[in-house]
């Protein structure tokens, strides 16, 4: 298949209108927040070449973004800005409205030639792009970015498991991983007067919108931008990468790329990261391949997961086994039952959980395998699996940066058997996956890993 035949899969006609003359391509930019790598972009770049127009970017900013507070803000608005001076620099004017996006994208789209959107998987996502359809009076075309494999290649219906998925995935890696070309559009749309919303100073903007403040920015751990996230992945290949299959289950360690946040807000492309690293595969083919496993195929089984699963944020979108086993042992007695309060307090008696929950609260972040135990951990100290469910769910969105996110969906799932499959029946868990503070002791060094998290948290104060 021609390449040019492997990006029309990745366009979808949202709707489908006579074309009309208007003042500009625009591009609603909601999920691929960056100005490379970036498909829609791309995209929309070729038809405003085609039609003789500028292009203009629209970021919409609202107060109450689904589950999102100050941490969130403050790290999307230090990647806005980078993008903003980046698209400038290619003639292409930005402009942020503090508005629902919906209304905004129709507000702007009323002098548009036609609307490019880039494609969300959540329900709320998915709902604005529909509602933007059916009030737009231009063409609405929606295109994928933020996948290697386009969702509906790489699988038509929901997988079981990562064992079903990846054959299906690896059988398309290969032709859709090409470095993606485009050039600044022809006519520039710098000289458009259209007025939007300042955000030089973040830190006012921040202070403008009415959001939730009770949980603050990590900007010692974390800084938004696409740059950022070039240069960490830079570090990880250079420093790192040699040493990721032997230590990516290793939490005391930091051999892992750090990529999930700038992932999750669409400031790096999981296709650019995909490619620098194969470029490091002759001298490290296995870690190469092990992280291919971690952002392709199981990052985009995520994206499977919620496409394909209307309910991925309830109990109900467990498999029917998890489900039943759990439902059975959902009376066990628990030897321990914890508060909301204490485990936002990380007041356990597990030292190895509170310092999970204290890398989460302070970074915005968590290693992988510890994500695994933290838990694992909330489901044995819940009074049901339901309350572990939705106690997980909520802690996940609200603390971590790479929260409310496809792989926030599958990864609190996998906790209660999702992906997986059934193990030894044992009280509580049933025949789903369990983990112990011991099977820590044995496999990592758990103790190093909690000195690491009160490293963090003393320079941190």
């Amino acid at each position: 298949m021609a390449q040019k035949d492997l990006e029309k899969s990745r366009i979808h006609m949202l709707k489908k209108s006579a074309p009309k003359k208007g003042r500009y391509v625009l591009y609603w930019m909601q999920q691929s927040q960056r100005a490379e790598y970036n498909h829609a972009l791309a995209y929309a770049v070729g038809q405003a070449d085609e039609l003789e127009q500028g292009v203009l970017v629209l970021f919409a900013l609202m107060d109450d973004y689904p589950e999102a507070n100050r941490r969130h803000y403050a790290f999307m608005l230090e990647g806005l800005l980078e993008t903003r001076n980046a698209l400038a620099k290619m003639g292409i004017l930005m402009v942020i409205r503090k508005e629902h996006p919906v209304n905004a994208a129709v507000s702007l789209g009323a002098d548009a030639s036609l609307i490019v959107c880039d494609r969300g998987y959540l329900r709320h996502q998915i709902a604005w792009r529909r509602q933007l359809a059916e009030k737009a009076v231009c063409p609405v075309i929606q295109v994928e970015s933020d996948v290697v494999v386009p969702v509906e290649v790489a699988s038509s219906k929901a997988e079981y498991a990562a064992r079903t998925f990846r054959p299906r995935i690896h059988k398309h890696i290969k032709a859709y991983s090409k470095k993606l070309r485009f050039a600044s559009p022809i006519h520039s749309s710098l000289g458009l007067r259209i007025k939007g919303l300042e955000i030089d100073e973040p830190e006012a903007v921040l202070q403008r919108l009415k959001i939730d403040g009770s949980i603050g920015a990590v900007p010692r751990f974390f800084k938004g931008g696409t740059s950022r996230a070039k240069a960490l992945f830079k570090d990880f290949i250079n420093a790192r990468l040699a040493r990721y299959t032997e230590n990516s289950n290793q939490p005391q360690t930091d051999d892992i790329s750090h990529m999930s946040p700038y992932l999750h807000f669409g400031q790096i492309s999981s296709l650019y990261l995909a490619l620098e690293i194969q470029r490091a595969a002759e001298k490290y083919k296995a870690n190469v391949e092990a992280y291919i496993e971690q952002l392709v195929v199981r990052r985009e089984l995520a994206m499977n997961f919620v496409t394909y699963t209307p309910d991925y944020d309830a109990v109900s979108c467990l498999p029917q086994w998890a489900r039943k086993t759990l439902r059975e042992h959902g009376k066990d007695s628990r030897e321990y039952l914890y508060s909301l309060e204490q485990l936002v307090n990380a007041e356990t008696h597990d030292p190895y959980w509170n310092a999970c929950m204290l890398e989460m609260r302070h970074t915005g972040f968590m290693h992988n395998y510890m994500r695994m135990y933290w838990g694992k951990k909330i489901l044995e100290w819940s009074q049901t699996p339901e309350k572990a469910f939705e106690i997980m769910l909520y802690l996940n969105n609200a603390f971590f940066l790479d929260g409310r996110d496809p792989n926030s969906y599958a990864g609190v799932g996998w906790i209660f058997g999702l992906h997986d499959r059934a193990w030894s029946e044992r009280p509580v868990f049933g025949k789903v996956r369990y983990m112990a503070a011991s099977g820590l002791e044995r496999k990592c060094d758990i103790r190093s890993y909690v000195e690491k998290v009160d490293r963090l948290v003393k320079e941190e104060a």
